[in-house]
């Protein structure tokens, strides 16, 4: 075999030195997110960060929890349909997309059997066993977007426990869908058969066997009785600010 001469060699070997110094000083490429949610949002919504949403008013502070007798505002979280897992916290009343293992979190499941939300200047105190977040609220009907906040007449509740903690959530409906003139869950089961168990199968069943074990539903009464204690422990804890 023919042998390169050896200012070929050398030539060679000094640009290879150049190029690998060349790469050691250039600046490291920006990493691609780990991942995008493609939920449609409403409009007015500011993305922060990937995972981060500020709406023209803070979420958890800038409406009232209680429109009239029955009717509450709801920040809704989860267009129904989807999976990404975005919440309101508590820290700064902004919109994030919940973490799980250092990763945005998607159930993995079918999607949200309705729009899954928040009442706003709520918390469930732990001194009610409570969790010590804002009072969730299911909103029957077809997906709005991530962000909407809408008046939600309540119809009662839904009861069950994460990992053996009580987490209930108010079950509310809208003005325009086809269950705007519901009443009660028993006239929602009476008129719209399957509804109600087509929410509580999903509950029991969307973070796996035997996580979350559902306990049923309750009255209007029930409801706006939580719905009252949660606005108030809200004022209570925040000063009315």
């Amino acid at each position: 075999m023919q042998r390169l001469p050896i200012y070929l060699l050398l030539l060679i070997m000094a640009l290879s030195v150049c190029a690998a110094a060349e790469q050691a000083a250039a600046p490291p490429a920006t990493p691609e997110p780990t991942a995008s949610s493609t939920t449609p949002l409403v409009a007015g919504l500011e993305q922060k960060d990937p995972l981060t949403l500020v709406g023209p008013k803070n979420f958890l502070a800038g409406y009232t929890a209680i429109v009239e007798e029955r009717t509450v505002h709801a920040v809704v979280e989860i267009p129904a349909g989807y999976v990404d897992k975005w919440e309101v916290k508590n820290e700064d009343g902004l919109l994030h997309w919940d973490m799980k293992n250092g990763k945005p979190r998607r159930v993995k499941y079918l999607g949200y059997p309705c729009n899954y939300g928040m009442v706003p200047r709520t918390v469930l105190s732990k001194e009610r066993d409570g969790d010590g977040d804002p009072l969730d609220v299911l909103v029957l009907g077809e997906a709005v977007p991530r962000g909407t906040v809408l008046e939600a007449r309540v119809i009662g509740l839904f009861r069950m426990r994460d990992g053996g903690e009580l987490d209930v959530k108010l079950v509310a409906v809208r003005a325009g869908t086809a269950f705007a003139d519901i009443q009660s869950v028993a006239e929602l089961q009476e008129k719209f058969p399957g509804v109600a168990d087509i929410v509580e199968t999903w509950f029991a069943h969307y973070k796996g066997p035997g996580v979350v074990k559902t306990e049923g539903f309750g009255d209007v009464d029930e409801a706006l009785g939580i719905l009252k204690n949660a606005a108030a422990d809200f004022e209570k804890a925040h000063g009315g600010s």
